[in-house]
């Protein structure tokens, strides 16, 4: 087993040090931190960025060939840490505590310390995890120019106005974030757009861990819902079967022969991920698929409307102009009139 204490909750010092101890290799581009590793130890990655205002967000993308834990203390005024497991499961216990806690797939966790605690993940032998941090810096007593801002605010929503004992709130699960994590590593684009858009989703996957903990207070006794964790991730496979082929003529029979899902679950698992039904969820992957290709390609409408599996031409205008408040056309003509004058 490997374990390993890090003397600071920085991110350019964190990865300094996780560099010196696991090495790999590190890069660091606009702030944001990337330890690859492809050695004895394991395979992977873990990220970071801090953001202004005092928030980071950390992701661990890996599979350890060996046990190994991580040990980090914390400051007088110790951060709100937001979890989420995307994948796989991890362990957390306070200080030298012999009682671990578990994230699971898909749950969400909140974890508050004492000042100067030390928290301890574990990382199990062969197990991929992929689990992600939003570390918010809570405000002192003394900071009262900071009572405005959205830390002090989220520090009095958790721990309302009572001083941060070491507590881990394991709540239900959520498909909504996985979802945007998956959109958080699809990000392509480099520079201060990349770091901007990070920033935008990982404010949105904050935004929806504070919502979950706010449902699981209202709804104590049915947290997890009616679907356990092989269902909901049969959800999240039909929901990518869905985006990687949006001009199939996709049932809900069809669906759920493929998942295994009764339709009752397969609606529920779509409310859970995706804040919608099946059949809109189906619309507007189409729709967004259209957009891509009406902006980027040469195809004319029509061959656009079939190309995505619409059958009617007029349907598609209206719910494009539902969407984007103009015609397919009219969008078809601003792109052509930008191309040529570029």
């Amino acid at each position: 087993m490997t374990t390993i204490t890090l003397s600071s909750a920085a991110i350019k010092n964190m990865f300094e040090q996780l560099h010196h101890n696991f090495g790999g290799s590190l890069s660091v581009n606009v702030k944001e931190h990337i330890l690859t590793l492809d050695n004895e130890l394991g395979r992977g990655h873990i990220r970071g960025i801090t953001f202004k205002g005092g928030i980071s967000y950390l992701e661990f993308d890996m599979e350890f060939s060996e046990d190994v834990t991580l040990r980090t203390g914390t400051d007088k005024n110790a951060p709100i840490c937001f979890a989420y497991c995307s994948e796989g499961r991890i362990e957390h216990s306070f200080n030298n505590e012999s009682e671990r806690h578990t994230l699971e797939n898909f749950q969400t966790g909140i974890l508050t310390n004492e000042s100067n605690a030390v928290n301890t993940l574990y990382f199990r032998k062969d197990v991929r995890v992929n689990t992600s941090l939003i570390v918010v810096k809570t405000v002192g007593a003394e900071q009262t120019e900071k009572r405005n801002g959205l830390n002090y605010r989220l520090q009095e929503r958790i721990l309302k106005g009572k001083t941060a004992e070491n507590t881990i709130y394991i709540g239900s699960y959520n498909l909504k974030i996985a979802d945007q994590i998956k959109q958080l590593k699809a990000i392509k684009q480099q520079g201060i757009v990349r770091s901007l858009l990070i920033e935008g989703l990982v404010h949105m996957i904050l935004a929806l861990e504070v919502q979950q903990h706010t449902d699981d207070l209202k709804n104590q006794k049915n947290q997890t819902g009616s679907l356990n964790t092989r269902e909901m991730e049969s959800v999240r496979d039909i929901s990518s079967f869905v985006h990687n082929y949006p001009e199939r003529q996709l049932s809900i029979a069809e669906l759920c022969r493929k998942s295994g899902l009764s339709p009752c679950k397969l609606q529920e698992g779509f409310k859970l991920m995706h804040g919608t039904t099946v059949t809109d969820y189906i619309r507007e992957v189409r729709i967004k698929k259209a957009e891509e290709l009406i902006k980027n390609t040469d195809l004319n409408i029509s061959e656009v409307v079939y190309s995505i599996g619409f059958t009617s031409r007029s349907y598609f205008s209206k719910i494009f102009r539902n969407k984007y408040n103009c015609s397919p056309k009219q969008y078809k003509d601003k792109q052509n009139m930008m191309a040529v004058s570029a």
